[in-house]
């Protein structure tokens, strides 16, 4: 098993550079809306949502307007799943790559989690939109978005490494990866507050990585939502644990990609 080497990685960044300016491209090529879609996507959820769940279920929402109650953690959540699933089939789609010239393989699925920033940022910009219309004011709590964004980067990479090396050996992980992201969803605060949740359970929840990210990028948004560190801290340590191990197993089973693949 080679070992992680900051170096080479370093020495290969601007291939890193290109996979993820390449993924920009492959995703909007001949695409009627181009990066339109990295705001349609959120924007058409964020309208059934609040149709079903806001008009209808009358979920609360903070006292918080619903539309954006909910676009704001739709925006964190569709980058999070539309980068895990491409970054779980990164390997498998650059069969041919793979076999015939060497370089870091970490650098597909990074080149996804980069690739998605793009619409990350474009999505937000609604979110501005929205907080214009709706007269949120924003609080200094907002410059820790970039810090939030690199916290769901971090978790994304490291999971979207774990799904990746093991779709190489196991075919089925394409299949379960969509399946997957659909329950996650509901375990994730995006439909409803945090304060929903009665507090016995809360500590257990905050085990989803994606729990404490998503709250921690509504209290960036919203002055009156605070951030709750039992919940945050337990969620980024998750995270962390998962970027490792995930680091850890690709790196395992790296030799064997051209083989299996």
């Amino acid at each position: 098993m080679r070992s992680l080497s900051f170096k080479e990685l370093w020495r290969y960044r601007e291939l890193l550079y290109f996979f993820a300016w390449r993924e920009v491209k492959v995703r909007y090529r001949q695409a009627a809306f181009g990066v339109a879609w990295a705001v349609i996507q959120p924007l058409l959820a964020m309208i059934i949502f609040t149709l079903l769940f806001g008009r209808l279920a009358r979920v609360p929402s903070d006292g918080i307007p619903y539309p954006i109650f909910c676009y704001s953690a739709l925006v964190p959540w569709t980058y999070f799943s539309v980068v895990l699933a491409q970054g779980s089939n990164s390997l498998i789609n650059n069969e041919a790559l793979l076999t015939k010239v060497y370089f870091p393989r970490v650098l597909l699925p990074a080149g996804t989690v980069l690739a998605g920033v793009v619409d990350l940022v474009i999505g937000s910009l609604l979110l501005v939109a929205l907080m214009l219309y709706y007269r949120v004011q924003p609080s200094w709590a907002l410059l820790l978005c970039p810090v939030v964004v690199l916290g769901f980067m971090l978790v994304t990479l490291g999971l979207s490494m774990l799904l990746a090396a093991a779709n190489v050996k196991y075919r089925d992980v394409k299949h379960a990866v969509p399946f997957l992201l659909q329950i996650w969803m509901f375990a994730t605060p995006i439909i409803y507050p945090v304060s929903m949740i009665p507090e016995r359970f809360r500590s257990i929840l905050a085990l989803n990585p994606c729990w404490g990210m998503v709250s921690a990028f509504r209290a960036c948004v919203f002055p009156q939502l605070p951030f709750d560190f039992q919940l945050i801290g337990p969620s980024l340590g998750v995270g962390v644990l998962l970027f490792l191990g995930g680091a850890y197993y690709f790196y395992r089973a790296e030799k064997s990609f051209a083989d299996l693949i």
